[in-house]
């Protein structure tokens, strides 16, 4: 009964956006599920649910795993507004953005864990990234012009 409920759960968090434990017990009894608002909290706490930003500025539980990829979207989202360029010096990428924006950009570079990227450092406008290996340069490149699209 629990894995079947908890099935449920996260069925009906990833369709609708439910902002409360009520909400969620009320929408699990219209599913046929006998729940209290007891049993709903145990089962947010034991699956780890969080509550995470919509974009219309309210919140809903989500799964960490749904949220870190709502955050890495609106990260790609932020970098393709901002990155006005991307170029190569040896195993540097150079990454140029409009005044201001390089930290959002460096966060969503970091947020991608490409593995061929050493670090990165942001300035205002520039961001700096070490490759490890010189000739994953122009992939990591392209990747980063198709996000700019």
């Amino acid at each position: 009964m629990k894995e079947s409920r908890q099935q449920m759960i996260v069925k009906l968090i990833q369709e609708q956006n439910i902002e409360t434990q009520e909400e969620l017990a009320r929408v699990l009894r219209e599913n046929g599920f006998r729940v209290t608002q007891a049993t709903v909290s145990r089962d947010i706490k034991e699956m780890r649910l969080i509550k995470a930003l919509t974009p219309e500025g309210s919140y809903r539980y989500a799964t960490v795993e749904n949220a870190e990829n709502d955050v890495q979207d609106r990260l790609i989202q932020m970098f393709s507004r901002c990155v006005t360029s991307v170029s190569s010096a040896g195993n540097l990428i150079v990454i140029k953005t409009i005044s201001g924006s390089a930290s959002v950009a460096a966060e969503t570079v970091d947020s991608l864990k490409w593995q061929e990227i050493a670090g990165c450092i942001a300035g205002d406008n520039t961001i700096f990234l070490a490759v490890h290996d010189a000739d994953a340069v122009p992939e990591l490149i392209r990747k980063f012009q198709s996000m700019m699209q």
